[in-house]
């Protein structure tokens, strides 16, 4: 094992070296099989770009920068042919809009990969991006809103060898801006398909899939100390494993999963040395007119970072779904849900339900009524003897079917959409959630609100549809109330016209407007606006990066070829 652990670093430059090899061959022979077969060759991209001309306005804590504009562009390019595929990014961040992390700031070819492809099977070397199962042990993605991008650099290798077979293997080194983790992640996945093994499930239009997944860390020790004469003696490999299980049937749906994780000290549990899990349930049921979706996800310990010590979103190897709705609506994303990595209770139940049209609640158009409910709790930690979380030790012992004292998140909705008349259209909602902001941001205790919202589309005719939005916060906490309201207008093909205003009706008393024009005309598109932002947390999907209150303007441009 000692010298298996020596070769990796040796072994990590071959891949490297081969990679690049591999590119400047490919980039050749991709030429030549391109101009011989040039009706299977495409070459595809698109290229974006969100500029910020920041003022300062201290009413709302926008700062002064020292640069006149920042902006974060992307430029990819994609070559796709019968056998090969090629791709490269060139990113230019070196002025970035607010509230990344310090380290984003940079440019560069930031990726580029060459992929070999045939009938049941693929190997890519350069940079890539999987994940296995739900994320629970891997998951690596591009998130640009949110500042993310962990792809890995290596080698990846897909293989369906048999009916049924699904097979991966990969190594690399995790993105970290314009630098790759030291750490190598090196993982492999199987699923199997039984129903094309068993026909008496294919028959039934059943479809039952199996699948297991393991993720390894392999990451050098350092020189961290629990107190000035003691050095902890950090593990340097990291053991993940996965199993699941789908099975679908008419309308049904039902996934269970398991992940564990080795000891794994780290930043994230104050380098104690628990291992860590998470356990899922998931079941949803479908029919026309009719659905219903029951989660449940207990995890414990479960943050997996490529760096030990390295804080922040980048160095990420995992992803622990939220299981709370991500809301769209300003008002009702206020407070929005960050995972918790030392571990949550998480639950969500969502009906939805269609009124026929000619029924009394349906009426000429029909009538749809959606109900959502999520729940984050704590679970429950008993300190060990001596111990109680401090650096170097076990940490704690955690009973599974016990909750904590602390309600981390809940969010009751009611949602319902109605067709009025041909060129009508309203949706309405209703939501009581509780946000615990000490625990998702580190002070400022429960935060208790109802939220009202409706929504009304106009169809005024073929070229012209006018949307309004009214939103209202009620809650005692925090800052107070808040007031929103948009008017939107569209004229197809072309032109989209947009004001809105995010007030403080509680403390601060502080407007949040904005004045946006967007133009679209083929793959192009054009965004342009001027208002203030206020600072607060953007998520998707449990994962949140702050952005700091901004005055200015703002203009996007996307273009696909």
């Amino acid at each position: 094992m000692n010298d298996f652990l020596i070769s990796m670093p040796s072994f990590s430059r071959r891949i490297c070296r081969g990679a690049v090899i591999l590119l400047l061959l490919g980039a050749g022979s991709l030429r030549a099989y391109a101009q011989e077969e040039r009706d299977r060759a495409t070459l595809s991209g698109s290229i974006q770009a969100d500029v910020l001309v920041p003022q300062e306005d201290k009413a709302i804590g926008a700062q002064k920068y020292d640069e006149w504009a920042l902006a974060n562009t992307y430029a990819d390019l994609r070559l796709q042919s019968r056998y090969v595929d090629a791709g490269a990014r060139l990113e230019w961040n070196e002025y970035p809009l607010p509230g990344y992390e310090s380290d984003f700031d940079g440019w560069g070819l930031a990726h580029f990969y060459a992929k070999a492809h045939w009938k049941n099977g693929a190997v890519t070397l350069g940079d890539f991006y999987e994940q296995f199962g739900s994320g629970f042990i891997l998951r690596t993605y591009e998130e640009r809103s949110l500042g993310i991008d962990n792809s890995l650099r290596g080698a990846h290798v897909a293989w369906n060898p048999f009916q049924g077979v699904a097979l991966k293997v990969l190594s690399g080194r995790q993105r970290r801006y314009w630098q790759h983790n030291e750490s190598w992640v090196s993982g492999a996945d199987a699923e199997l398909s039984l129903d094309e093994w068993i026909p008496a499930l294919a028959s039934r239009g059943s479809f039952l899939t199996v699948g297991g997944s393991y993720v390894n860390k392999y990451e050098e020790e350092e020189d961290i100390f629990a107190d000035p004469t003691h050095r902890l003696n950090l593990p340097t490999m990291v053991h993940a494993f996965d199993v699941r299980a789908r099975f679908q049937t008419g309308g049904w749906n039902l996934l269970a999963e398991y992940a564990r994780k080795s000891q794994d000290p780290c930043f994230d549990n104050s380098f104690i040395y628990r291992p860590g899990y998470v356990a899922m349930l998931s079941g949803s049921y479908s029919k026309r007119g009719m659905s219903l979706l029951l989660q449940a996800k207990r995890s414990d310990n479960m943050s997996f970072r490529s760096s030990r010590s390295v804080p922040g979103t980048s160095s990420i190897i995992n992803h622990l779904p939220a299981f709370t709705l991500d809301h769209t609506y300003a008002l009702a994303a206020l407070y929005p849900y960050a995972t918790n990595p030392d571990g949550e209770w998480a639950y969500q139940a969502e009906f939805g339900y269609n009124f026929k049209r000619s029924t009394p609640l349906g009426g000429k158009y029909g009538t749809t009524v959606k109900v959502n409910f999520s729940h984050v709790h704590a679970i429950e930690t008993r300190p060990r003897p001596l111990e109680n979380r401090t650096m170097g030790s076990n940490g704690y012992s955690s009973p599974f079917w016990k909750w904590g004292d602390d309600t981390y998140y809940q969010d009751v909705n009611v949602q319902l959409d109605k067709k009025l008349t041909a060129d009508w259209k309203l949706n309405l909602m209703y939501m009581y959630q509780r946000y615990n902001k000490t625990a998702v941001e580190g002070e400022g205790g429960m935060i208790n609100s109802h939220i009202v919202i409706g929504e009304a589309k106009w169809r005024i005719n073929k070229k012209l549809t006018l949307r309004g939005e009214g939103q209202y916060l009620f809650t005692p906490d925090d800052e107070g109330d808040w007031a929103f309201g948009l008017l939107e207008l569209s004229m197809n093909p072309h032109w989209m016209f947009t004001i809105s205003d995010m007030y403080n009706v509680g403390t601060t008393h502080n407007h949040y407007y904005q004045f946006g024009a967007t133009y679209n005309v083929g793959a192009h598109r054009l965004q342009a606006a001027y208002g203030r932002t206020r600072a607060g947390f953007n998520c998707t999907g449990g994962v949140c990066r702050w952005i700091p209150a901004t005055r200015g303007f703002t203009l996007s441009y996307n273009f696909n070829f």
